[in-house]
């Protein structure tokens, strides 16, 4: 799927079954709980912080799935209600990226 054919996707989903889009504020208040969802099992999956209940780990990875296609839903919504089309607005910053760290990051010694 393209990241145009997510964004009609969750435009009609929207449209049928969740019956309307939440506010612009809203849904980036829902996206910041959606980002420290994934956060908390990132600490715990990749970083010093341990699971509370053994099986919670035993799930971790499906579970961090979950919540980034959580972060991705509700940035597609956002992206819908203001007009963005987020593949257009990737290429343009992938172009300035490259642009701007054509050597950047070659010559980073702390990346050698």
């Amino acid at each position: 799927m393209t990241i145009q054919e997510a964004q009609e996707r969750v435009d009609e989903w929207i449209k049928t079954i969740g019956v309307r889009y939440f506010s612009e504020l809203t849904n980036t208040a829902v996206l910041m709980e959606e980002v420290g969802e994934m956060s908390r099992l990132m600490a715990r999956i990749y970083g010093e912080q341990s699971f509370k209940r053994p099986e919670d780990e035993a799930n971790a990875k499906d579970n961090l799935a979950g919540e980034m296609a959580d972060v991705l839903f509700v940035l597609i919504c956002l992206a819908n209600q203001t007009g963005v089309d987020l593949e257009q607005a990737l290429i343009k910053s992938l172009d300035k990226k490259t642009k701007r760290d054509k050597d950047r990051h070659q010559n980073n010694e702390k990346l050698k």
